[in-house]
């Protein structure tokens, strides 16, 4: 079974609308060419109470917790002391990043800055080879930044030291269709192969309603045998199937 994982966005600015969320969707990508499967994203303030919460509930729950925003220098950027409190430990300096650190900025370097380099105690640093501050991962729970650039590249740098899975195998097929039109015979389809996630996603372009199907799951040759039976399906019911 491939391991699990959960999401916590943690941040204001997400929750008042002032800042759209890309994270979830990278990490999401990721996860799945890793065979890591992505089954819960929560959001939450930036409050010590909620984050701990969230995180005891998560790290009980999945096989790995991602965690973004919260790591800067700022009064607000409380991720880490909140994780230390989820863990019950500490929050020490890290000397190698502080001194990493204490080079990039230089004589601009202040003790705000500095707290980039705290991380929960027992916490693995980490490394990514750029001038910001590293992440970090606390057993199960990998600590990331919020700005989208530097989150990327911490999560590639962690994504190795994690136990990966079987990546997922999809078929993807649209048709000129009513998704009610093909709802009976799709539950039957699924019915038939309960291993694979198939989804229908209606939409419209230019007033003409379409829906895609995807068929997802570890083991291609399933996957396989339900695309060919959606697209049964589709020709059964004289759907227009659309081009590549």
């Amino acid at each position: 079974m491939n391991p699990t994982a959960s999401i916590l966005i943690i941040g204001n600015e997400i929750l008042s609308g002032r800042t759209v969320d890309t994270n979830i969707n990278h990490i999401a990508r990721r996860l799945t060419d890793l065979g890591i499967t992505l089954t819960e994203v929560r959001i939450v303030r930036d409050r010590e109470a909620e984050i701990i919460a969230a995180t005891n509930a998560l790290r009980s729950t999945y096989s790995y917790v991602f965690t973004t925003g919260g790591i800067g220098p700022t009064h607000d950027d409380i991720t880490i002391p909140s994780i230390a409190k989820a863990f019950g430990v500490a929050v020490e300096r890290n000397l190698q990043v502080e001194s990493k650190l204490r080079e990039y900025y230089a004589a601009r370097a202040t003790a705000a800055s500095m707290r980039m380099a705290d991380f929960p105690a027992g916490a693995r640093v980490v490394w990514h080879g750029e001038h910001f501050a590293p992440g970090c991962i606390m057993e199960n729970v990998i600590i990331l930044a919020g700005q989208p650039r530097n989150m990327q590249v911490m999560l590639e740098a962690a994504l190795p030291m994690l136990q990966q899975g079987q990546p997922m195998h999809s078929r993807q097929i649209d048709a000129w269709v009513f998704e009610s039109q093909i709802a009976e015979g799709l539950e039957s389809v699924q019915n038939r192969f309960p291993e694979v996630d198939i989804g229908s996603y209606p939409y419209r372009i230019e007033g003409r309603a379409g829906t895609a199907l995807v068929a997802r799951g570890a083991d291609a040759t399933k996957v396989e045998a339900a695309f060919a039976a959606i697209t049964a399906l589709l020709e059964d019911q004289g759907a227009d199937i659309r081009a590549a």
